[in-house]
C-alpha cells in the first residue's frame, strides 16, 4: 500500500511539473509559426546535430515531437519489442497523453508480474534443481545459484539499462534505490514486526562488503567511466565474498562439530550454539500452517490411472483447490489475474523439482515444452532479432527450430512413460533455466524501454525512475517475503536475506552490465551523471550503511522497534530530498 501511495504522489508531482515545463514551447528559429513540414524537419535535424538528447522532445510543440523522436538517434532505444516513444508521440494524438501514461503504467505492472512469476515459479526452482544435481552445499548454492535466482529481475534490468549509455543512470538508480529500499524499508519493517538479536559476524561481514561495493561504484560514477580491469575486479569482489561465506561457514561447522564431539557423553550440556547459527542453517521445523501448505504443495497430484490428456490438463492448472479455499479474497483476485500468464509460462518452461517424488515429471507437458521452449528462445532473444533470421537467405531459423523441437518431442514421448521420469530428466532443468532467463531478459528490456519513455513524457530523469519505479517493482517481492519470514518467527533469516541479496545484485548488476557492454562496443563504459541526484543517491545509501554499522553494535546487535522506525523515517527523508533535487527545488 505504501508503494502505491508513493507511486501516486510521484506521478502527480511529475504531471504538474510536465504542465509547467510544457507551457514554454520552443518556436522555430525565425519565430514564424507557418513553416512547411520540410523546413520543420530540417530545423529538427539541425537541433539534433547540436544536441541529441531525447529528453528535449518536450520542449517542442506537439506537432514537431513525432519528427523529433524519429530523427533523434538518442530516441532509438534499439532494445525491446515496442517503440514506446513512437507510440506516445506518433501513433496516439497529444490529447490522449494521460491515457497513454495510464496504459503504460498498467503494462509496466503487468511486466513486473511476468518478471516475478518467471523468477519465482520457474527460474529459482530450476536453479535449485541444477545445484542439487551438482551436489552443491547449501552455503555455496545460497550465495551463487539461489542468489542469482532471487536477484534475476534486478540483474537483467541492470544489464538491459547498461546496453544504452543514456539509460545507464537508470541501472545505477535502480540498484542504489533497491539497496536503500531493502536496507531501510524492508529491514525496518522486520525490526518493527519482530524485534530480535541479529547474528553479529554475518551482519558485520555483509555490511562491510556492501559498503566496499557502494564505495567502488561511487568511484566509477565520480570518474564517469570504468575499464575492463576495474570491471573484472568488481566481479572478483563478489568471488571474495563467496569465499568468505564458505570459509566462515566451514570454520563455524568445524568448531561446532568439535565441541559437540567433546561433550557428547554429557547429556545435560546444551549443544553448541552461536549467533551465526541461524544464518547458515535452515530451521529444522516449520509452523503447522506452513507444514500443511508445504505438504499440499508437494503432494503428488498425478496417479497412474490418469490418462495422458488428464495429466496434461492437470499440469496446466496453476490453481491448487486446497490452497484456494484457505486464501483470502484479495489473493484470489490477484491469482485469477495471473492465471493466463502462468498457463502460458507453463507451456513454455519446464520445471524440475527434486523435492517431489516424481521430480515434477509431466510427460505430455514436457513433450510440448520441448517444442515451445526453443521457439520462445529464438523469438524472444535480443528482442526477436533472430526470429527474422533466414538461413542462407531462404529458410527461416524459427521454422528449423520448430521442426527440431517436434523431432525431439516425438522421441521423448514414444520412449518414456507417464509414471517414471527418464534418466535425462535433469536436462529439463537446464532447458527451463535457459528459457526463463531469456524471458526475464526480454521482460527487463521492455521495462527499461517503457521507463525511459515515461521519463521523457513526464520530464523525469532516468535515475529517479530507477530509484523509484524500477527499484520498487523489483524489490516489492523481497519486501513481502522477508516480512512474512519475520512474522513467522525467522527474523534472522529475513535480515540476512536483506543484505546478502543486494550485495549480489549490486556487484553482478553493475559488473555484468559493464562487461557485456564492453564486449559489444570494445570501449570503456561511460556513465552519464544526473548531477546532484546521483550524489544524493550514493551518499544516502552509504550513510544508511554507516549508521547501521555503528548503531547496531552499540545496541549490542539488538534490532528493536526504535531502530525500525528510524530506518523508515530515513527512507522517507531520502525520497523527499531526491524528488526535491529532481525538480530543482533544493536550496543549493
Amino acid at each position: 500500500m505504501s508503494v502505491s501511495v508513493l507511486l501516486s504522489l510521484l506521478l502527480l508531482v511529475a504531471s504538474c511539473h510536465q504542465q509547467v515545463t510544457s507551457g514554454s514551447q520552443v518556436l522555430p528559429a525565425d519565430g514564424l509559426p507557418g513553416k512547411s513540414s520540410e523546413t520543420t524537419s530540417n530545423m529538427l535535424r539541425e537541433v539534433d546535430s547540436n544536441n541529441d538528447e531525447c529528453d528535449l522532445v518536450m520542449n517542442h510543440t506537439a506537432a514537431e515531437r513525432c519528427t523529433f523522436v524519429r530523427n533523434t538517434p538518442d530516441c532509438d532505444m534499439g532494445d525491446g519489442f515496442i517503440n514506446y516513444l513512437d507510440v506516445a508521440f506518433c501513433l496516439l494524438p497529444p490529447y490522449l497523453t494521460p491515457l497513454t501514461i495510464t496504459l503504460c503504467i498498467i503494462w509496466l505492472l503487468f511486466l513486473f508480474v511476468i518478471l516475478g512469476l518467471t523468477a519465482s515459479k520457474f527460474f529459482c526452482p530450476n536453479l535449485s534443481a541444477i545445484s542439487c544435481s551438482l551436489h552443491l552445499t547449501h552455503n555455496v548454492a545460497g550465495v551463487t545459484f539461489l542468489a542469482l535466482g532471487n536477484g534475476a529481475p534486478d540483474i537483467f534490468s541492470a544489464m538491459a539499462a547498461f546496453s544504452h549509455p543514456h539509460t545507464a543512470g537508470m541501472a545505477v538508480g535502480a540498484l542504489f534505490g533497491a539497496g536503500i529500499f531493502v536496507t531501510t524499508v524492508v529491514a525496518g519493517n522486520v525490526a518493527l514486526f519482530k524485534p530480535f538479536d541479529v547474528a553479529s559476524r554475518p551482519f558485520l561481514r555483509d555490511v562491510i562488503f556492501y559498503m566496499v561495493a557502494v564505495y567502488w561504484t561511487f568511484i566509477m560514477l565520480y570518474r564517469g567511466t570504468t575499464t575492463l580491469g576495474e570491471t573484472l575486479g568488481y566481479l572478483g569482489l563478489y568471488v571474495l565474498y563467496v569465499v568468505t561465506v564458505i570459509v566462515s561457514a566451514y570454520i563455524y561447522n568445524r568448531q561446532k562439530h568439535s565441541l559437540n564431539t567433546s561433550i557428547q557423553n554429557n547429556t545435560h550440556v546444551p549443544e553448541f550454539h552461536s549467533s551465526d547459527d541461524d544464518d547458515d542453517d535452515v530451521p529444522g521445523f516449520l509452523p503447522a500452517s506452513l507444514l500443511q501448505e508445504y505438504e499440499s504443495e508437494y503432494t503428488p497430484l498425478l496417479t497412474s490411472s490418469e490418462s495422458t490428456v488428464q495429466i496434461l490438463l492437470r499440469s496446466l492448472n496453476p490453481v491448487d483447490s486446497r490452497q484456494w479455499r484457505r486464501k483470502p479474497w484479495n489473493w484470489k483476485v490477484f491469482k485469477v489475474l495471473k492465471i493466463p500468464v502462468e498457463v502460458l509460462l507453463l507451456l513454455c518452461i519446464p520445471v524440475v523439482d527434486p523435492d517431489k517424488e516424481d521430480r515434477n515429471w509431466r510427460r505430455p507437458l514436457n513433450c510440448i515444452q520441448l517444442i515451445t521452449a526453443p521457439l520462445v528462445c529464438v523469438l524472444a532473444f535480443q528482442s526477436g532479432q533472430y526470429g527474422k533470421h533466414m538461413i542462407q537467405g531462404e529458410f527461416p531459423l524459427w521454422l528449423l527450430v520448430l521442426l527440431l523441437g517436434f523431432f525431439f518431442s516425438a522421441i521423448v514421448f514414444f520412449t518414456t512413460t507417464n509414471d517414471c521420469p527418464p534418466k535425462y530428466h535433469p536436462f529439463f532443468a537446464l532447458v527451463g533455466f535457459v528459457v526463463s532467463a531469456v524471458l526475464i531478459s526480454a521482460a527487463a528490456s521492455e521495462v527499461v524501454s517503457l521507463l525511459h519513455m515515461l521519463g521523457v513524457v513526464l520530464s523525469l530523469s532516468n535515475t529517479v525512475l530507477g530509484l523509484t519505479l524500477l527499484a520498487w517493482g523489483n524489490s516489492i517481492g523481497d519486501c513481502f517475503s522477508d516480512i512474512t519470514l519475520a512474522r513467522q518467527g525467522y527474523p534472522r533469516m529475513a535480515i540476512a536475506a536483506c543484505f546478502g541479496g543486494i550485495i549480489f545484485n549490486m556487484l553482478f548488476g553493475v559488473g555484468l552490465g559493464c562487461l557485456v557492454q564492453m564486449m559489444k562496443t570494445k570501449v570503456d563504459v561511460q556513465f552519464e551523471s544526473e548531477g546532484v541526484l546521483t550524489w544524493i543517491l550514493a551518499g544516502s545509501l552509504g550513510l544508511s550503511l554507516v549508521v547501521s554499522f555503528i548503531t547496531v553494535p552499540l545496541c549490542r546487535f539488538r534490532l528493536g522497534r526504535p531502530y525500525g522506525i528510524f530506518l523508515l523515517v530515513f527512507y522517507v527523508a531520502f525520497l523527499v530530498v531526491a524528488l526535491l533535487a529532481e525538480f530543482n527545488k533544493l536550496p543549493i
